[in-house]
């Protein structure tokens, strides 16, 4: 869950105008380079009584982890959100070396 605004009148909830809420996502395990990181939402209530507005991304992406963001704007009132991603990239190998 990135957030649950409507039960303490969060900004997401009672807000209006650009907001932003960034959650840092630490892997279990470090990979070789930094992933391709994809990013869904899989459960949001919204209130109806407005339009629907939002971006989802995956930012400041490294080997360790990287930032998820939802944004939205205007009018638009998020009571809740959950997002899923999934990591996919090279992992460290105790058989590969570096020579050079």
């Amino acid at each position: 869950m990135l957030f649950s605004d409507f039960a303490d009148d969060g900004p997401m909830w009672t807000g209006s105008g650009p907001r932003e809420s960034r959650h840092v996502i630490r892997f279990s395990e470090a990979f070789a380079a930094p992933p391709a990181v994809m990013v869904g939402i899989s459960m949001w209530d919204t209130d109806g009584k407005t339009n629907l507005r939002a971006d989802l991304t995956a930012e400041r992406i490294t080997e360790y982890g990287f930032d998820l963001v939802f944004r939205t704007w205007s009018d638009t009132r998020i009571a809740r959100i959950r997002a899923d991603w999934t990591a996919i990239g090279p992992l460290s190998d105790e058989d590969v070396w570096d020579l050079y």
